[in-house]
């Protein structure tokens, strides 16, 4: 007899457990192996000129050009992946600013439409509303808070409170008088 996971998607048979824990290993492992030391995020980008050869064409030696230095916009990112419960809490219980919560599963067809549709109508609000991404197979303890029971579900969050919400896919117009509704 094979167990469901406590949320579904609607394209997608409810996963065995065995099948869905061996998928949430992978995904824990894959995401622990990528992890990088962070770097700072404004910090400018060196790139040093190639090296030339010790001998340049007819036998002299080649000069090295001068170091480049490339420097990041200071341009405030509207959407974000939530890392664990305590960025949550920070970024979206705390944020001053309206948040739309979008959780979702790689392996949801409906997250994968409604994901770049959404993003694209929160960056067009020039942040007067930011966009919170969380997985469901890494956060579940977070989807099991917000009562998700299936995913894509989107929370509308201000002042630490959900103040709107749906599931399903939603038409551009329906995602804008949502975003609407939250800016208020």
């Amino acid at each position: 007899m094979a167990v469901g996971l406590p949320w579904v998607c609607h394209c997608v048979p409810q996963l065995p457990l065995q099948m869905a824990q061996r998928l949430l290993l992978r995904r824990f492992l894959a995401a622990a192996a990528s992890r990088k030391p962070a770097q700072s995020r404004w910090a400018p980008l060196a790139f040093s000129a190639a090296q030339t050869p010790p001998c340049g064409p007819g036998g002299h030696a080649g000069t090295p050009g001068p170091a480049r230095t490339l420097h990041a916009t200071g341009v405030l990112a509207t959407t974000f992946n939530i890392q664990d419960g305590s960025d949550f809490q920070d970024r979206v219980v705390n944020s001053e600013t309206p948040v739309v919560v979008d959780f979702h599963a790689q392996w949801c067809g409906p997250c994968k439409i409604l994901g770049p549709r959404l993003e694209k109508m929160v960056a067009k609000q020039q942040g007067k509303v930011v966009m919170a991404k969380v997985d469901i197979d890494d956060h579940t303890d977070l989807a099991l808070e917000y009562e998700v029971s299936a995913v894509p579900t989107v929370l509308a969050i201000k002042n630490g409170d959900v103040v709107d919400k749906f599931v399903g896919i939603k038409d551009e117009e329906q995602l804008e008088a949502f975003l609407k509704k939250l800016i208020g």
